[in-house]
């Protein structure tokens, strides 16, 4: 019989999997079925972001709950981005430095950061932030 808090915490890092695996079809869908070109702010979350998929899965197949110790310096990372990159897109940061240069997209440009009229950084925070939240609310190893 299986106890409450091992189920709790497949079932958090099953979401937290999911979300990831979101993310990382959404970015690809973006970049390559819509051409939108990734800033380098959307560059380095999706560096912090694609692994987590497979970090994930991996704990989840072996059912084991300590993958979330792997995946957490990803996503404080990611989410430590996608906050700066929030910051400028919201003009809360000065756009001077932003580490967008003229030869790529801009990482706070209102047209290119959008999809289906959502910002983009806002979207990543907020998976950023979910995936954080199951990871440290998990308590417990499933077997």
């Amino acid at each position: 019989m299986r106890d409450s808090t091992t189920s709790r915490a497949e079932t958090l890092l099953l979401i937290a999997f999911l979300m990831a695996l979101g993310a990382t079809l959404g970015a690809l869908f973006i970049g390559e079925v819509l051409g939108q070109t990734p800033c380098i702010l959307c560059w380095y979350q999706r560096i912090a972001m694609f692994p987590l998929v497979p970090i994930l899965a991996v704990g989840l197949w072996r059912g084991d709950a300590t993958a979330r110790i792997y995946a957490l310096p990803l996503v404080l990372t990611g989410l430590a981005v996608a906050l700066w990159h929030s910051g400028l897109y919201a003009g809360l940061i000065p756009e001077g430095v932003s580490p967008c240069t003229q030869d790529g997209p801009s990482c706070s440009d209102r047209t290119q950061m959008t999809i289906l009229g959502l910002p983009i950084p806002y979207l990543s925070l907020g998976c950023f932030m979910a995936i954080a939240l199951c990871l440290n609310v998990m308590k417990g190893k499933p077997s």
